[in-house]
Formats: structure tokens, C-alpha cells, sequence
């Protein structure tokens, strides 16, 4: 923590709910990216959170743009200043799952291919919870939502795959819970040039149905139960990060039913669809794992 900086770049006063985990996670990334940045943010909790025109938190500009077009906005925004000879300004997508895993994918897919200088960060509550909590793809299996209201019969879509099949520079996962592996995954980012991806689980107590004070150890659950693998990818390598590194063996995680416990969105699943979790989870890791052999 001693590496971050006091200086604040994310102030008082945002417009978000108690307990939002993606405030905390833009605390800190701001921390680690600087004054030189430019956020760009679509449609989503963030749009709101930063600001009530004409008052923001922010210490750093935002460019609001359009569910779909964040990735190209940002794309925009970094050939305008190449024009003008300035290349010392982090591009920074700062998006939901809602406008990364479906409205916005066309958009983060196409600056991948073209290899855009610009980093996307997709904060991941698992749902558009801006406007109601309706599912999304990245929503998980067995979630209920307002569209999804006896839980969600399909698997979580995985964005970090489809861009590492892009072959881009850098793809990591994170987690709000481990601020400084998100920290450092965005230090390795800084580094980097071209496309680079970073998807952050984001617990969220309206959404997911817990007590505020429990964001922290909600995403701890996430983690340690095998639900939510922390990884980064780079150079063609994958190796796991954090707590993840010690949890390649089932045994060692605690019990998926103590993440989903502590959860509304799960207090429907019967034993059976928690067994089945179970098994997605396991294949997941063996995906995963391979991936960090190859």
C-alpha cells in the first residue's frame, strides 16, 4: 500500500450506492494510473456514480459515451492526441458487464484487432444493475435477476478468453477484494502498449442480494472458493495470481455454498444446481490451468 500515492483523484460525495465495489476498485486504479489519464465510461453504474452534471468526483476527465462505443470513443480519443504529438496519457475504458460482455463487445472487439493503444477495464457486477438488475452474459448460472427470476439456466460468458483469442498484449482477471493484485495488474498494464484487457469481479449489494458492510468478504468468497480464478495473461504465458495460486487443487478452496450463502441472488438453488456449479467451476480450472501449462 506504501506504493500507492495519498493523493486522492477519486473524492468524496459520488453518487454510489453504499458498499459499491467498482468505487473502490476506481479509487485505487486512479491511484496506480495518475492526473495524466482520460476515463472514458458508457452507459452503466458509472455514469451515474461520477457525477450529477455539473458536479463530479472525479479529479481526472471523463468522456461519456454511448452504451455500445465506449472502446471506440476511446479509440478516438488516442488518435486525437497522437495527432498532437502527445503520447503520455493513459486511455482508460472504465465499463459493466452489460456494455463489455453484449452491447459493447463489437466495439472492444474491433480495437483489439487493430491493436488501439487503450486499456479496458470491465468493472463485472454480473448484471445491468444500473438500470434494474437484469441478467447479462457475464451474469453466472443459477443467478436470479429480474429477467432470470427462478436463476439463470446458462453459463457465464468468458470475456478474458475471447480477448486473449485476440492475441492483445496483456489480459488479466482481478478481483475488488485484492486491491493491490488489481493494483499491480494495472502497473503491468501501464507498461504495455496497444489493447490491454482487465476484467474485475465487482460484488454489488443491491444486485447481489447481501448486507453493505459484506462487499469485502463477498469477493474474498468469490476467490477462495474456486467461483472467481485469478489470472493474468501476457506474452503468450498464463500463470495465476494471488490467493488463486494456491487453489489449483479443489480440497483447497472453501466451500462454494459459503460464497452462495451469503447471497440472495443464489437462495433458490437447490442441491442439484449447486453440484452442477460445482462441476463448471471444475472445468474452469482444468481450462485454466492448462492454459498456464501451454
Amino acid at each position: 500500500m506504501r506504493n500507492l500515492t495519498d493523493e486522492e483523484y477519486l473524492l468524496p460525495g459520488n453518487a454510489a450506492c453504499p458498499g459499491c465495489a467498482a468505487v473502490m476498485a476506481m479509487r485505487i486504479g486512479l491511484k496506480v494510473l495518475g492526473p495524466r489519464t482520460i476515463l472514458v465510461i458508457p452507459a452503466c453504474c458509472m455514469s451515474v456514480v461520477q457525477g450529477h452534471c455539473p458536479k463530479t468526483p472525479s479529479k481526472v476527465p471523463i468522456f461519456n459515451t454511448a452504451f455500445a462505443a465506449s472502446a471506440a470513443t476511446a479509440s478516438g480519443i488516442r488518435a486525437a492526441l497522437e495527432m498532437k504529438g502527445i503520447m503520455d496519457v493513459n486511455i482508460v475504458c472504465w465499463a459493466g458487464d452489460g456494455g463489455t460482455a453484449d452491447i459493447g463487445i463489437q466495439s472492444l472487439s474491433g480495437a483489439a484487432e487493430r491493436g488501439d493503444d487503450l486499456i479496458y477495464v470491465c468493472y463485472d457486477n454480473e448484471a445491468y444493475m444500473n438500470t434494474g438488475t437484469q441478467r447479462s452474459g457475464s451474469t453466472p448460472e443459477g443467478a436470479r435477476t429480474t429477467t432470470t427470476i427462478t436463476g439463470k439456466s446458462e453459463g457465464k460468458k468468458d470475456v478474458p478468453g475471447i480477448m486473449i483469442a485476440h492475441r492483445i498484449p496483456y489480459v488479466a482477471t482481478a478481483c475488488t477484494s485484492y486491491p493491490l493484485d488489481f493494483a499491480n495488474k494495472l502497473r503491468r498494464a501501464i507498461s504495455m502498449r496497444g489493447t490491454r484487457y482487465i476484467h474485475l469481479l465487482s460484488p454489488c449489494p443491491p444486485g447481489w442480494r447481501y448486507p453493505t458492510e459484506k462487499t469485502v468478504e463477498v469477493g474474498k468468497l468469490a476467490v477462495e472458493s474456486g467461483a472467481w480464478i485469478l489470472y493474468e495473461w501476457a506474452g503468450g504465458r498464463c500463470r495465476l495470481t494471488g490467493p488463486s495460486s494456491g487453489l489449483a487443487e479443489r480440497s483447497k478452496r472453501r466451500p462454494l455454498e459459503e460464497y452462495l450463502r451469503i447471497q440472495g441472488r443464489f437462495a433458490q438453488a437447490d442441491p442439484s444446481k449447486i453440484e452442477g456449479m460445482k462441476r463448471r467451476i471444475d472445468e474452469e480450472w482444468e481450462r485454466i490451468l492448462a492454459l498456464c501449462k501451454g
